[in-house]
């Protein structure tokens, strides 16, 4: 099983993903051969009433770490659907940048279930974590 590396993983972004998903500004900061790591700045765009970041962007980069992780677990980039997501708010998210660490728990022949853990900086205090199922098509 061959690697992805941060270029291939960033060029697969910017030539495969929805405008919306682009326009949070994810970074891919780290991919290995069961996880990927991404980040998104906080902005007026994506902040709800009070300064935090929205459920809505927070759900959505889970998603996208997720792909990446199954990715990275395939070795290649694999058509994949995102099949459960089951997203717990721990606390708000409120900050500079929003972490989402996405891991791959166990990888089938065609489930690949995986826990995406996001935080502010600060990975001993997280504002949310999701458990996810994603579908090898």
């Amino acid at each position: 099983m061959s690697e992805i590396t941060l270029t291939e993983a960033r060029d697969f972004f910017d030539n495969s993903f929805a405008d919306w998903i682009k326009d949070l500004d994810i970074t891919i900061t780290d991919i290995t051969k069961d996880s990927a790591t991404m980040r998104i700045p906080a902005t007026d765009r994506i902040n709800r009433l009070g300064g935090m970041i929205c459920g809505q962007a927070i759900m959505a980069l889970a998603d996208t770490a997720m792909v990446f992780a199954v990715a990275a677990n395939a070795g290649s980039f694999v058509s994949m659907t995102s099949v459960n997501m089951q997203t717990t708010f721990l606390r708000p998210a409120e900050g500079e940048e929003l972490y989402a660490v996405a891991q791959i728990v166990k990888s089938g022949k065609r489930l690949v279930y995986g826990d995406v853990n996001l935080h502010m900086g600060d990975a001993a205090k997280p504002v949310a974590h999701v458990t996810t199922s994603v579908m090898l098509l």
